[in-house]
Parts: C-alpha cells; sequence; structure tokens
C-alpha cells in the first residue's frame, strides 16, 4: 500500500507542475483579452445603461437606450443599407476572388508573381485606398472621368461620387479591388489542401470539371469557405472608412453604415450611452450571423 502511494504521488505533482506551466504559458494572453476585451466589452454595457454625456455626470436609464433604438428611424435605416451593402460587396468579393484562385493554383509561367499582384491591393490600409480611389473619381484631375467621356459611357465629365448609384458602385469597386487578393489567398489554401489523388480518381472516372466543383470542391472547402465569408461578412458590416472618407455619409445621408452611424452618435452629437448601446446591439448581431453561417456551411459535422 505504501508502495503504491509512494509510486503514484510524483506522477500527481508532475501532472500539477505542468497544469501550473500550462496556465503560465497563457496567463499573458488571457490578460491581454481581459484588458483589451471583456473589460472594455462590460463597461460598454455599463455605459449603455446611461445618458451618458460627454460633459456631466452620467445618470442610470436602464434599458431606455435600448428601447429608443427599436423606434429610431435613422438606425434601421443604416442598418439596412449596411445589410444591402455587405450582400452586394460580399457576392461581388466571392465572384472575383473564387476565380483568381483557381488561377494562380495551377502550376504556370510567373505564378508567383501573379499572386504577389493580386495581393498587393491588401497591405493598402483601407483609408488609403479610400483616398486612392477619391482622387481617382475626381471630375477634374482624376483619371475615370476623363476615361469614361473617352469611351463613351457618359456625357461629359461626371462626378462619380455625386449620385447614389455611381457613388455605391465605386465603393464596390474599390473594396473588391482591395480585398479580394485577401480572400483569394484564404480560398487557394483550400484548394491546396485537397488531395491530388481524388481530383485525379474523379477526372478519371469522368467527371466533368463543375462536378468535380460542385461535388468535390465545394464540400472539403467548407471549413475554408466559412472563414473567408465570416470575415467578409464581418467586415462589410463593420465598414466606415470608406464611407466617411469617399462620401461622408452621401448623397443625401444614404450611405450612413451602422458603424458610421455609431460614429455619429458617440463622437458628433455625443450621446455615448446611445453609441453604447448600439455598440453592444452591433456585436449581438455579429454573433447571430458568424452562428448562422457556421451552422448553414455545417461546420464540423457530417452531411447525412
Amino acid at each position: 500500500m505504501t508502495s503504491q502511494i509512494i509510486s503514484v504521488s510524483p506522477r500527481r505533482r508532475k501532472r500539477r507542475r505542468g497544469s501550473w506551466r500550462g496556465i503560465a504559458y497563457i496567463a499573458p494572453a488571457i490578460f491581454l483579452v481581459t484588458i483589451f476585451f471583456l473589460l472594455p466589452l462590460l463597461f460598454t454595457v455599463w455605459m449603455s445603461l446611461h445618458r451618458w454625456p460627454l460633459m456631466g455626470a452620467p445618470r442610470w436609464i436602464g434599458v431606455d437606450n435600448y428601447v429608443r433604438m427599436f423606434h429610431d428611424t435613422r438606425f434601421w435605416s443604416s442598418l439596412g443599407f449596411t445589410a444591402e451593402y455587405t450582400l452586394v460587396v460580399t457576392i461581388a468579393i466571392f465572384a472575383v476572388a473564387f476565380p483568381l484562385a483557381f488561377f494562380v493554383d495551377r502550376q504556370r509561367k510567373f505564378v508567383s508573381v501573379y499572386r504577389t499582384i493580386i495581393f498587393l491591393p491588401v497591405v493598402i490600409g483601407l483609408a488609403s485606398a479610400s483616398l486612392l480611389w477619391v482622387w481617382l473619381a475626381n471630375v477634374d484631375s482624376g483619371l475615370f472621368s476623363p476615361l469614361f467621356e473617352m469611351i463613351g459611357l457618359t456625357q461629359g465629365r461626371k462626378n462619380l461620387l455625386a449620385d447614389f448609384d455611381s457613388a455605391f458602385l465605386t465603393i464596390i469597386v474599390m473594396v473588391v479591388w482591395k480585398i479580394a487578393g485577401f480572400t483569394m489567398i484564404i480560398l487557394l489554401t483550400g484548394l491546396q489542401g485537397i488531395p491530388s489523388e481524388l481530383t485525379e480518381a474523379a477526372r478519371i472516372d469522368g467527371a466533368s470539371a463543375w462536378q468535380r466543383f460542385r461535388y468535390l470542391t465545394l464540400p472539403m472547402m467548407r471549413r475554408t469557405m466559412a472563414l473567408a465569408l465570416i470575415l467578409s461578412v464581418t467586415g462589410s458590416i463593420l465598414a466606415f472608412d470608406q464611407f466617411f472618407i469617399m462620401t461622408s455619409g452621401g448623397p443625401q445621408n444614404r450611405m450612413i453604415s451602422i458603424v458610421y452611424y455609431i460614429f455619429n452618435q458617440s463622437f458628433v452629437s455625443f450621446n455615448l450611452g446611445y453609441g453604447a448601446a448600439l455598440s453592444i446591439a452591433l456585436l449581438v448581431i455579429l454573433l447571430a450571423l458568424s452562428v448562422g453561417q457556421l451552422w448553414f456551411l455545417k461546420i464540423g459535422e457530417d452531411r447525412p
């Protein structure tokens, strides 16, 4: 009995040392997450329950900010525009990124150069890219207006950011140019993770290119597509820079995204409590969308 106790005790001490060592390794990450995420999140929730002016003492109002949100037509308008923008830009990004991923996946001459050129816009900051495209769309000194006039797309020079349709299309094209390379790299990793033996076996069995894409490529890229989709949707919902820099929310305040509206409420109108409530609502929306996308793509589950 004594020998058993002596033999077991060192094992337990070794396991305990291993557990404490693991906790020590993750302690810095836990500290950073607590300081830069959990505490700010809790403080934002606390702010959302107050009338919190920039000057003066905050006053407890409970859930009044959330009740106000349901009756705020500008909030719903910005949310609707954000949903429209997210749907259009996500479809456009995948429509461009998928063919590019297939293009650079094949072994061809200068494929590394192609990958670099396609990925280059990703390294440009979104604010810098927005400023660049403001100059490109300028009616006097830009390149687009004279070019469109020369090829007959417009009668005379046109300010592309002056009306909603052309401004919306310009922003969509800019974001696709900026983001598609990043999505392409994510999809490329999924393509390269598909065993070549499976693709070759399907080709030998007579499967067409569409059949290989539909029944082999897409099912095996579910996880990769889920990651790319979540990043694209989340980034689109949180869009701010392009609307603030390129159109300032116009024309006619029709391009105010939900983040832009939160910015206006918090730092223009100084309704910090209401802005905090809007931020919490946006966080809930993002969580629900992410969970919904994972469920829809059935990540980690076997299809029947």
